[in-house]
């Protein structure tokens, strides 16, 4: 099963086995991110917080445990329909494409875990950004935590196996043409799959034109889930603050 570049994250992300190779994800590492995150901004509980791009909502979910009114959202219906089952009257999940406004306002509107990149179509990018800044309130910030594509180029596994579910994932990391690809094939149920993803190298330089073109401000950048100094060296992500 051949699924091509083109919107692959609709495809990839709608399958089962998007979530069997990351479900080893630390949510220990994301709750402690999500407390640093919310401590330094401030936020109060009760105050109204957009999850976008948020997958199974494993983040939205703990951001209402700590008491806030968490929309997420997300373009895959499957993550959406699984997310759903967590949903209260402060929780709620929605179908959205990131790069049209949502019709509510938000004290912060989070892009976690890279979120971020996966278009097709350059203008995509300061589409989301500019979107972003109008589902924010007056006091509204934003934030996008991407990977620090730095460190990632220069730190990258050209191939690797991992074996999860009985299921043997064979993936293999390069660049080219402006993005970082990780191609994944395994067989399963007596068939093949080959799935490809693509996220574009996006530097701090890069976003910085970007939030001047959308008229906003960065506040402050962090190298890491404690919210430590970014280096553009050592620092494995980009925790961008705006508003």
């Amino acid at each position: 099963m051949l699924k091509d570049s083109t919107m692959w994250y609709a495809s990839w992300f709608d399958t089962p086995y998007y979530h069997i190779l990351y479900k080893d994800r630390s949510h220990t590492e994301a709750r402690g991110f999500m407390d640093n995150l919310t401590r330094y901004l401030s936020l109060e509980k009760g105050e109204k917080i957009l999850d976008l791009a948020c997958g199974k909502g494993r983040h939205s979910i703990y951001l209402n445990e700590l008491g806030y009114d968490v929309t997420g959202v997300d373009l895959s219906k499957n993550s959406i329909d699984y997310a759903s089952q967590f949903e209260n009257d402060t929780l709620k999940f929605k179908v959205h494409d990131m790069c049209r406004p949502y019709s509510e306002k938000f004290s912060a509107v989070f892009n976690l875990f890279t979120s971020f990149g996966y278009f097709d179509k350059e203008e995509d990018n300061l589409k989301t950004i500019k979107a972003i800044k109008s589902d924010l309130n007056e006091r509204g910030f934003g934030v996008i935590d991407f990977m620090n594509v730095d460190y990632v180029i220069q730190n990258l596994v050209a191939e690797e196996t991992k074996k999860i579910n009985k299921i043997k994932f064979n993936i293999k990391r390069y660049v080219q043409d402006g993005y970082i690809f990780k191609e994944i094939r395994f067989r399963d149920n007596n068939e093949d799959f080959f799935f490809t993803e693509r996220v574009k190298i996006i530097t701090l330089a890069d976003f910085e034109q970007y939030f001047r073109q959308a008229d906003i401000d960065l506040l402050d950048i962090f190298g890491d889930y404690r919210l430590q100094k970014f280096n553009k060296n050592t620092s494995q992500r980009l925790i961008l603050i705006f508003k």
